[in-house]
């Protein structure tokens, strides 16, 4: 297969992630970026370096655009870049409104060109295991979904906690719902100076009775990555802070009737295998085969708009006293 050229668009702290694995993979021929740091990777990965877009843009030779930029701008270069005749990833989110998803799904049906947006557990062999296990009927019929994501730093000023944490927690939940949620509520901690929520958890209800809840925090002495999955036959873990071959377990617990009244039974706790390999790089390669195959990503802009009504719908609910909002007040029902 022929392996296609790739500009990076911004290398600061998680940019630099995606040029090294674009360049152990044999893609990165540019980076776009005006700081010294940027510059200097360039020049120890044999690439070039620009400040000016354009150089990406308007190169007939770079086959596909990688955007990590502030999500402000995610949006614009999106849309220059393909309707340039450019394949892009960009980045979570998106863009900042569902108005904007839609229109970078419009242009990417009307061009041809792949859009892929960056949630990277999407891409991860443990999470995309626990999806095979739950969509096999391993967990029986799926009641419940707890996320968390915990940590000290990374503390943002321009956006609050669930804009910057949440979006890989929801693209995972709904990637084993199925389908969006009904409505939508979140709740907000201010704890910092800049008034912006410092820890959040959105609360998700689906029409069939499932529930899930997502929290996030910057504020966390300990780190936390955690989806749990609680089915009616069994429960599963996945816990990307534990070693590898302890991130996913499967407890065959269940819960019985006695006389009417709720009994919870505990089974066996099995560890399961998953083959080691980076979700960074998998994501990466998933992004140049979709480029040399002209094929849509799993995570394409359709996936990456359910995401992004969840966020708006978790955004009005914080502006309006932490109230329910129907999702499809932000995205049609599916």
């Amino acid at each position: 297969m022929t392996n296609r050229k790739i500009a990076l668009i911004g290398c600061g702290g998680w940019g630099k992630n995606l040029a090294r694995n674009l360049h152990e993979l044999g893609a990165l021929v540019l980076i776009v970026d005006p700081s010294p740091n940027a510059a200097e990777l360039a020049k120890s990965l044999g690439v070039r370096c620009s400040t000016d877009l354009a150089d990406a843009i308007d190169d007939p030779s770079i086959d596909g655009i990688a955007i990590a930029t502030p999500a402000p701008t995610h949006f614009a270069i999106a849309e220059r870049a393909m309707l340039a005749g450019k394949g892009v990833f960009v980045e979570k989110p998106i863009a900042l409104s569902t108005k904007e998803g839609e229109r970078l799904r419009e242009i990417s049906s009307d061009t041809g060109e792949v859009l892929m947006v960056g949630h990277l557990l999407q891409y991860h062999p443990v999470y995309l295991r626990l999806k095979e296990l739950s969509e096999a009927g391993e967990l029986g019929d799926i009641k419940y979904m707890a996320s968390s994501r915990l940590s000290m730093g990374m503390i943002r000023t321009e956006e609050n906690v669930i804009w910057s944490f949440s979006p890989h927690d929801i693209s995972m939940v709904l990637g084993i719902a199925g389908t969006i949620p009904e409505r939508v509520s979140a709740i907000g901690t201010l704890v910092l100076p800049q008034k912006i929520a410092d820890n959040g958890t959105i609360h998700l209800v689906w029409k069939n009775g499932l529930r899930a809840d997502i929290t996030s925090s910057w504020l966390s002495p300990q780190k936390e990555q955690k989806l749990v999955v609680v089915g009616d036959k069994a429960m599963a873990v996945f816990s990307d802070t534990m070693p590898w071959e302890e991130k996913l377990t499967i407890y065959r617990n269940e819960v019985t009737y006695v006389d009417g009244r709720p009994k919870a039974v505990k089974g066996a706790a099995d560890m399961v295998d998953v083959p080691q390999a980076e979700p960074l790089k998998m994501e990466m390669q998933h992004f140049i085969d979709c480029l040399a195959e002209s094929k849509s990503p799993r995570t394409d802009a359709a996936e990456a708009t359910r995401v992004l009504a969840v966020l708006q719908c978790a955004e009005s609910s914080l502006e309006n006293d932490n109230k329910w909002v129907k999702s499809e007040d932000f995205i049609a029902e599916e």
